[in-house]
């Protein structure tokens, strides 16, 4: 088997690249043929279409990329595999996702929303994310990395740090667990939030609200927002550092930083909805809080990206749920218990990294991908 692999390549440290560098890695560590290409580069995609002959291309992204995913590769007689993630609805390439014999997604509500929108539910097979269990692991309280995380965090040794990833925080589920937090009030031994996010116009926008927030709640001297660049290589120092993961998100199709907080072996604070429900066990690996409140939206507006004119409006037939909000009183319970019992913090994270370890390593994660399309496409 000779295997195309298209994300953002060589990687940067977001989501999808990840994703796809940990099944080219896992390709290569099963023996098999690959190579990786940026999905956007035309010209050199089209290079190994010529001279590697792939028997499929496979490709991180979500149906917007279906010209760079699927479109590209067919013109050139390639069969396409789009690995995707949902952003709430479908919203175009419908026709074109149905004639694939094969689909890839990263969770069962992935796939519930692509059949919601019209994709054919039997060319959909779930491929988890895979994780690096080898760097993302244990580490001491006492490792030199560690200490020097929390040093640069401004997180003394007798505080607990919690911790929250994203692109902005209020979508991982930070505006609710800064409420849970301020609800908690005294029943808390010394804590830090620390909200690690990606600077971008979007962010610092959502930053400014995010603070204003922590200030109105009284807490903001305990929480910080980190908005810097970071490598893949520190972010499991960073989740080493902390002692509770915390992100109830608001929408996730998969969870990646919930599942490398596991193989770091933290305890998780999830929501009990989305790809989190394929990841976490609740009260065995992390407590999912449940659904406070589904956004609804009837109407949406699209533009180039999504393959139409600009301002395209779709009408839904029916409103469609694009985001989520965690119940705040199941956080505080959750941050109450956790955060008064380290045997209960360290029982859940161990039971995080034998799950994570047993479902979703890199190479097992590649090696179900090599099983799929043998069985699927006879290709082996």
């Amino acid at each position: 088997m000779k295997v195309l692999v298209l994300y953002d390549y060589p990687p940067s440290p977001g989501g999808l690249a990840t994703q796809g560098d940990l099944l080219y890695k896992g390709l290569l560590a099963n023996g098999i043929d690959a190579h990786a290409v940026h999905l956007e580069s035309t010209l050199e995609k089209e290079w190994y279409y010529k001279w590697f002959k792939p028997d499929i291309v496979v490709g991180t992204g979500y149906w917007g990329h279906t010209p760079q995913l699927v479109l590209h590769p067919q013109k050139s007689g390639i069969k396409a595999i789009p690995w995707l993630v949902a952003d709430g609805y479908i919203g175009n390439y419908q026709a074109v996702l149905n004639k694939l014999p094969l689909i890839l997604v990263t969770s069962n509500w992935v796939k519930e929303m692509y059949v919601r929108d019209g994709i054919k539910g039997d060319n959909i097979e779930v491929l988890p994310v895979g994780c690096d269990t080898d760097t993302f692991k244990p580490y001491p309280k006492n490792d030199p990395k560690i200490l020097a995380v929390r040093a640069a965090l401004n997180v003394s040794p007798e505080q607990l740090m919690i911790l929250t990833i994203g692109g902005d925080a209020a979508s991982k589920g930070g505006r609710e667990v800064m409420h849970a937090l301020a609800a908690a009030g005294q029943e808390l031994p010394p804590w830090k939030y620390v909200c690690k996010v990606w600077p971008q116009p979007r962010t610092a926008i959502q930053n400014n609200a995010d603070k204003k927030l922590s200030e109105q709640l009284g807490i903001s001297q305990n929480v910080s927002f980190h908005t810097c660049i970071i490598s893949r290589q520190f972010i499991p120092y960073l989740i080493g550092a902390c002692d509770i993961y915390a992100a109830p998100s608001r929408l996730e199709g998969f969870g990646m930083p919930q599942v490398e907080a596991g193989a770091c072996g933290k305890p998780v604070i999830g929501i009990n909805a989305m790809g989190m429900l394929d990841t976490l066990i609740h009260e065995q690996t992390a407590f999912l809080a449940n659904v406070a409140q589904r956004i609804v939206l009837n109407e949406v507006n699209l533009g180039q990206e999504s393959g139409y004119e600009d301002n395209h409006r779709i009408i839904f037939d029916e409103p469609r749920t694009v985001d989520y909000r965690a119940n705040i009183n199941d956080i505080q319970y959750s941050l109450t218990r956790l955060m008064t019992s380290p045997e209960l913090r360290k029982q859940m994270g161990d039971a995080g990294r034998k799950r994570v370890i047993a479902h979703f390593d890199y190479r097992a994660v590649a090696a179900k991908f090599i099983q799929i399309v043998g069985e699927r496409l006879d290709i082996s």
